[in-house]
């Protein structure tokens, strides 16, 4: 039996806000059934001694120490912006519009 159904797949596209086609709906409630398979045999295979992990090897931390250093003058900077207020890049209003 199928993990997830087409109308499933359908509802999860519309929640997405992707336009699918029939055809598509079928190969991806395929896809995600064996997504769906593959992540139930991984959670059978998990044992209960083996601690659970984020990372198959331990990781050490890679970036640098943060230095303040002199950075470039705000006039020099924004010299270049194609549009400034108030010592600001100036930027199109893009919060209040709707699709």
């Amino acid at each position: 039996m199928a993990a997830i159904s087409r109308a499933e797949v359908a509802h999860l596209a519309h929640l997405a806000r992707l336009a699918v086609t029939d055809e598509e709906l079928d190969t991806f409630a395929g896809q995600l059934d064996v997504i769906l398979q593959s992540v139930a045999r991984v959670g059978e295979v998990a044992a209960d001694d083996i601690p659970p992990t984020s990372h198959s090897v331990p990781l050490t931390n890679v970036l640098r120490e943060d230095v303040v250093q002199p950075c470039l003058p705000r006039e020099d900077v924004l010299a270049g912006a194609p549009d400034v207020a108030e010592d600001r890049f100036r930027v199109p209003r893009i919060l209040d519009e709707e699709e």
